[in-house]
């Protein structure tokens, strides 16, 4: 386990777990690290055919930190922001990627599922994608692959309002391969995954790679981390985070345009 990140590797599926439910799987930086390092070293490791991606508790992630958002918008944490290295990761994996998603999976829980070959959620499941909440954009090229999955106006409403979708509706929109009972996801993701490492590595990689393109969607990463940045120096994002620290609904209306 390195920095809340369980790793496990057996049968040729390398099984990458948020293990931080006390903190609903809040991503920190460290996080990303550890989830970038895995992904980017199973390119080079023959004994990985496919990759599986979970959460520990009731929840797969609550998204990003709001507590480093914070400190980032006020200039309090400085370094190497290795959440770049995770998307970037993602969008250049030759490996499958499998999702199982139970609860909430908010912000970067439901942009990274964009980037999954393999979805199956609970019953339970919620995607949210509320960064226009907090007064950010949406990332992980997700501007680009939601509207292209979902279609403009689903995607728009998404990122715009901010309100969850259940697993029913996230099935029939396309977003998801299976919705199971919460008892049994763990096994259908892990029978997704071995039946995917038992397929031809090589016509199985050529295949993603025919149907993605690593290059446009890091063209639409770069742009996005751009104006995300710019974002979280706003007002906006100040009032989005105080207001959050507060418990109390931010006031948009009363910042000048």
């Amino acid at each position: 386990m390195t920095e809340h990140i369980k790793i496990e590797k057996s049968d040729g599926i390398l099984s990458l777990t948020m293990a931080r439910p006390d903190k609903k799987n809040a991503l920190t930086n460290a996080m990303y690290g550890a989830l970038a390092d895995a992904i980017e070293a199973a390119e080079t490791d023959p004994s990985v055919r496919v990759l599986l991606i979970r959460g520990e508790g009731d929840m797969f992630t609550a998204g990003n930190d709001v507590g480093e958002f914070a400190a980032i918008a006020t200039g309090a944490l400085q370094g190497e922001r290795h959440v770049g290295r995770f998307l970037q990761a993602l969008a250049h994996s030759s490996r499958p990627l499998v999702a199982a998603v139970q609860g909430r999976a908010v912000g970067i829980g439901t942009t990274m599922l964009l980037h999954c070959d393999l979805v199956v959620l609970a019953e339970n499941a919620l995607l949210s994608t509320p960064f226009v909440n907090l007064a950010l954009v949406p990332e992980a090229a997700s501007s680009l692959l939601m509207p292209l999955r979902i279609g403009y106006a689903r995607a728009f409403e998404m990122f715009a309002l901010g309100e969850a979708v259940d697993a029913k509706s996230a099935f029939a929109w396309g977003l998801a391969n299976r919705v199971v009972p919460l008892d049994k996801l763990d096994a259908e993701a892990k029978a997704f995954a071995s039946r995917l490492a038992k397929q031809p590595a090589g016509a199985v990689s050529t295949t993603k790679q025919l149907m993605r393109n690593p290059e446009l969607l890091m063209a639409q990463i770069k742009a996005e981390s751009e104006q995300f940045a710019a974002r979280l120096k706003t007002m906006e994002a100040r009032e989005a985070f105080v207001a959050f620290a507060e418990r109390r609904p931010p006031d948009f209306l009363k910042l000048a345009s």
